[in-house]
């Protein structure tokens, strides 16, 4: 994820680790082809499932780190009663010993699987879902209108822009972005939701467009969208209030909570971008 990939690699500036990775997986197991941990001399960052999967695992590689083992090496592992873990299924760790010098190629390699998110509002709601964002895997573009509204330093992963009209850099997102509109004023949302809708009508390539609010502020911005010359089928690809339905509650981390369950279930069976 984006925290634990930045973390890992300023640590790997001052010493080298066993980067182990899921290879292919078949059947029931902990984590998905493509999960990796790094294994240093003394601590591990991330995780490929836990339990004696990955203590075995933590051991080769720090065996590898003892003898600086160049050579990669892959091990096939099937989860049974021998490992305490009845899974059942089976799984293919690789190990690589990596240091300062694979930073940059770790960096493209680990953090392509990403799915971008477009956030405007740096409110208590949007530093909520930055919060609660950061460490999963999505990489996210922070923007509002007003100067000195994002906390320093940001999370890891975390790009802020300050864009003044805020709409103004709805035609500069990344393609297949995740939008989530919660400005500090509904004419701003109004604003950029309108250019969410221009822009599908021109590319529809905007993987979602979420605008924060009540079904009442939504029937009044499907007036106001109306009269600027949107359709009805136009406007079915905003979807207000966001947010798992079920979930009630209006604290920050609620409404944080029920956004992120909601892009996460969109986002299970879809290829990530490498933005």
């Amino acid at each position: 994820m984006a925290g634990e990939l930045q973390t890992f690699l300023r640590r790997l500036r001052d010493e080298p680790a066993v980067l182990v990775t899921v290879r292919a997986s078949r059947g029931s197991v902990p984590r998905e082809a493509g999960t990796w941990m790094a294994v240093f001399e003394n601590d591990t960052i991330d995780t490929i499932g836990g339990g004696r999967l990955e203590w075995d695992a933590m051991r080769r590689a720090r065996e590898m780190l003892a003898r600086r083992a160049v050579e990669a090496s892959v091990q096939s592992v099937t989860l049974g009663p021998s490992l305490g873990q009845c899974c059942g299924g089976a799984l293919e760790l690789s190990y690589e010993l990596v240091e300062a010098a694979d930073a940059e190629a770790l960096s493209e390699r680990l953090g392509a699987a990403r799915h971008a998110v477009a956030l405007f509002g740096g409110g208590h709601v949007g530093r909520a879902l930055v919060r609660a964002l950061a460490p999963l895997p999505f990489a996210i573009t922070w923007i509002d209108s007003r100067d000195e509204v994002f906390p320093d330093p940001l999370p890891d992963g975390v790009v802020a822009e300050h864009s003044e009209p805020v709409q103004g850099a709805v035609p500069e997102l990344a393609s297949g972005s995740l939008v989530l509109i919660m400005s500090f004023s509904h004419a701003e949302d109004l604003d950029i939701v309108a250019a969410c809708l221009r822009r599908q009508r021109e590319r529809g390539d905007l993987g979602f467009i979420g605008l924060i609010g009540s079904r009442t502020k939504w029937a009044t911005f499907r007036h106001r969208l109306l009269e600027r010359g949107f359709t009805e089928a136009e406007l079915a690809g905003v979807t207000c209030p966001i947010g798992l339905p079920g979930i009630s509650g209006k604290a920050p981390a609620v409404i944080a909570a029920a956004v992120v369950a909601q892009l996460l279930l969109m986002t299970s069976n879809e290829p990530a971008s490498s933005a």
